[in-house]
């Protein structure tokens, strides 16, 4: 990955700052102001985290961000499978109702310019998708119950059925998240994935000293990406282990569930 900004705080994707018209960026734990399992960055506001330090480290994002944005839409993800279109439409509704519709759903989808589409992470993977025929974006959350779902399959449908995307035209970019050196599983998650349809002998392996299962959610996600068209060179890894590297990104193996959370967002330029 790249860096963004002077001081590491976002970090970004040479393979989608190759397209002036999108802006996108991930967010690290450097520079913010909250504290103990949130410091210092933590930008999500679906956790327990000071509302003020959340509302503080979101102003800091707008302002070190290149781009203008004219607002970050979060989610209030439930690991499981739906997206949201964040259409014209969308702003018409009250506020109350915008936050309703946010509930429930791990990923969201949009092409209208200035406003950021994004997931919050913490070892789940953030995929960011950008159609560079039609100018969409999708950020999504990739959880292993996500992943199981064949979440990333479902926003490749969801775009091709509302904007006519076809998988050639789409960038990927899979995010800081738990590798499968990390990512140690019980058989009831194994065998979810096996059930599921994918090739275990290509996302699984079972080390021999601990006899436990890991998964590989980050081959499991580009395997999802490449069945829906997209080809293996517009498909960027980030390889960062968020579990190893838990100094420099959040994750709820090393600080616990209460802590804070990577923000993953793209959005197309006004």
């Amino acid at each position: 990955m790249i860096s963004l900004t002077k001081y590491n705080e976002l970090k970004g994707y040479e393979s989608l700052e190759a397209y002036p018209e999108v802006a996108h960026f991930v967010t690290t734990r450097h520079k913010g102001i909250s504290t103990g399992a949130y410091s210092s960055f933590n930008c999500s506001p679906y956790t327990n985290d000071s509302c003020m330090n959340v509302y503080r480290n979101q102003s800091w994002l707008f302002q070190i961000m290149k781009h203008q944005i004219k607002e970050l839409f979060i989610p209030e993800q439930m690991h499981g499978c739906a997206s949201l279109v964040i259409s014209e439409s969308f702003f018409e509704e009250s506020l109350e109702i915008r936050r309703h519709l946010l509930r429930g759903v791990d990923a969201l989808i949009t092409n209208v310019p200035g406003y950021c589409v994004c997931v919050t992470t913490a070892d789940c993977v953030p995929v960011l998708l950008y159609d560079k025929k039609l100018q969409v974006v999708a950020a999504v959350h990739a959880g292993w119950k996500g992943t199981v779902k064949h979440i990333v399959s479902n926003v490749m449908e969801h775009m091709k059925a509302k904007f006519g995307t076809q998988g050639e035209d789409v960038v990927a970019c899979i995010g800081p998240s738990i590798s499968l050196e990390s990512f140690e599983v019980g058989n009831e998650v194994y065998e979810a994935f096996k059930e599921s349809g994918f090739d275990m002998s290509l996302i699984s392996a079972k080390k021999k000293k601990t006899g436990k299962y890991h998964i590989d959610l980050w081959e499991a996600n580009r395997m999802e990406l490449l069945h829906a068209g997209v080809p293996a060179e517009q498909i960027e890894l980030s390889g960062i282990c968020t579990y190893i590297h838990h100094d420099e990104f959040f994750s709820a193996r090393r600080l616990g569930i209460d802590s804070g959370r990577i923000l993953s967002g793209i959005m197309i330029r006004k």
